[in-house]
């Protein structure tokens, strides 16, 4: 123990210095919170699903939602039942018993309702492709309006995903 002890008083403290404070990034942060809020009447709903995948995505999206990316200071939040949801997460190639039950999940989203397919498995079948146990990509089963790829993608990669399908999904609605 007195050899770690004498270490640390040897080296002394060796942490970064915090970072300045970006008034823009605040700017940017504040506009987007209201650019979701005026798009959607208050703060967008995500319902996450899960088609059969690795997990390597969920693990991503739980990431984006920690302090560090703060989606929910965006105004964006996680919900447990699609029929509160705005937009669809869907993970994984789906898998032939997860077909019927994302169909339904899709058909319960009230409109208008927005999906974006996170991860290469769900943007075109990834390594599984379409077999006898997959039908591949979630394209083949619902409409797909976004698709991040990656294995798995990025936190940021994920954020920059669901705010393209918000914008998309606010160009849309004003035509």
């Amino acid at each position: 123990m007195y050899p770690i002890l004498k270490q640390i008083f040897k080296t002394g403290i060796k942490t970064e210095t915090p970072p300045q404070a970006d008034e823009s990034m605040r700017l940017t942060e504040q506009r987007l919170q209201q650019e979701i809020l005026d798009a959607f009447g208050g703060a967008l709903a995500i319902r996450m699903v899960d088609a059969g995948s690795c997990n390597g995505c969920e693990l991503e999206i739980h990431a984006v939602n920690n302090a560090y990316y703060n989606i929910e200071g965006l105004g964006i939040k996680f919900v447990a039942s699609p029929r509160h949801a705005d937009l669809l997460l869907v993970t994984g190639p789906v898998s032939r018993h997860m077909e019927i039950a994302l169909k339904r999940t899709y058909d319960a989203t009230p409109e208008p309702k927005l999906v974006v397919a996170i991860g290469d498995c769900a943007c075109d079948g990834g390594i599984f492709g379409e077999s006898y146990a997959t039908c591949g990509k979630v394209s083949n089963v619902i409409p797909v309006d976004v698709v991040v790829s990656g294995c798995p993608p990025t936190p940021v990669a994920i954020l920059q995903g669901i705010l393209t399908a918000i914008s998309a999904g606010r160009n849309v609605a004003q035509e």
